[in-house]
């Protein structure tokens, strides 16, 4: 039998190389100051070496240090006060989540940004709600009970009532004792907010609202995880297709102006 044949692979068939991007300098500070504070080498409330020193020690100009520190102070890892030393301090959750903030933002301007921002709403909340009605003692489903009321007292009155629904929602978060959560649901109160307000114009009405709250509210109270992640689904779905409701009601009437003025011009 003869020997199988050697396959060689063509120089376009071979993958090339990615170029590697440059690093900046500034970047190179960040770093061996993150590996000082992750190791305990400076601890919390310690102070960074002075803005000299560390131009000194990196070689490099006084833009890049404070670009740097400014990069730290972002990150959560340094405070940075004019006139006072640098200082290590604990990143906290909202810090975190807030770094995602205005890349996000223009990531929801678009359609499917808005619609994968609806998709995982719907993961994280469903979670949210079964783990609440797992886990959630007594004492902090008063606290829900006590958002409920609130957002049925406010039926009526529109921007009450975006206010408590948001409320709702972020109690909801914060009865499950994780600080990433709680963060979370206040980074994207902004956009929740404007999606209520959009919905209101597909004909989502305030009792319809609160109706589904109410049945959020009494699956966790009742510590059925399955009913709650249930209910907390079938009222994400209904808002999200309340909001794409107005939004091709608000295109087609768009559309319909444009073609009057069009046959008056």
């Amino acid at each position: 039998m003869p020997p199988p044949k050697q396959f060689r692979v063509s120089e376009r068939m071979q993958p090339s190389a990615a170029p590697i991007p440059k690093r900046r300098r500034h970047e190179e500070v960040v770093e061996h100051i993150e590996l000082l504070v992750l190791s305990n080498r400076i601890g919390i409330g310690g102070r960074l070496p002075s803005e000299r020193e560390l131009m000194e020690r990196f070689g490099v100009g006084r833009s890049t240090v404070r670009e740097a520190l400014f990069k730290l102070n972002r990150m959560g890892l340094v405070e940075v006060a004019p006139g006072l030393p640098a200082r290590v301090t604990r990143p906290t959750a909202g810090v975190i989540v807030n770094e995602l903030g205005g890349a996000a933002r223009h990531f929801l301007a678009a359609p499917e940004g808005m619609k994968h921002f609806q998709h995982a709403r719907q993961l994280f909340e469903v979670g949210l709600a079964r783990e609440a009605a797992s886990h959630a003692s007594d004492e902090r489903i008063k606290l829900l009970a006590k958002a409920l009321k609130e957002n049925r007292a406010s039926i009526g009155d529109q921007s009450r009532f975006v206010e408590t629904d948001l409320e709702f929602h972020f109690v909801l978060a914060r009865i499950t004792d994780n600080p990433i959560f709680t963060s979370l649901m206040t980074a994207v109160s902004e956009w929740l907010g404007r999606q209520r307000a959009v919905s209101a114009h597909g004909g989502a009405t305030q009792s319809e609202a609160y109706a589904q709250h109410a049945s959020i509210f009494k699956a966790i109270s009742e510590h059925d995880p399955e009913r709650a992640g249930l209910a907390m689904q079938t009222h994400l779905e209904s808002v999200a297709e309340r909001y794409w409701r107005a939004i091709t009601n608000a295109g087609t009437a768009e559309s319909a102006g444009d073609r009057r003025k069009s046959s008056k011009d």
